[in-house]
């Protein structure tokens, strides 16, 4: 079983390179300088992928939040749904998850 402190350094690389992938998010929305309509809506297009991919990206910090507040109230690894514990396999995959896959798979 890996140790909570083990995830909870887990968890703390994923929010950086979270908040490094919304800042350049952010950077690359703001540095559009189309000239002609055909490259201002193929930018269109790519904004609203890269729109997708940080709404994605707060969303995950989100949960990561949650995550790291379970593991200093001590209830990491526990479903927030039932209370059973999350399976270490999908823990390994899914580290801020707050639902055991059973929960999970109901919601």
């Amino acid at each position: 079983m890996i140790s909570p402190s083990v995830r909870r350094d887990q968890l703390l690389q994923r929010q950086a390179f979270l908040l490094h992938r919304i800042d350049r998010i952010g950077s690359e929305l703001d540095t559009h300088d189309a000239k002609d309509f055909e490259e201002m809506a193929t930018e269109r297009e790519a904004d609203e992928v890269l729109e997708d991919l940080g709404m994605s990206a707060q969303h995950e910090l989100r949960m990561i939040e949650a995550a790291l507040k379970r593991i200093v109230a001590g209830d990491y690894g526990q479903c927030t749904s039932c209370g059973n514990d999350i399976g270490e396999d999908r823990l390994d995959l899914l580290p801020a998850t707050p639902f055991c896959a059973p929960c999970a798979a109901r919601r």
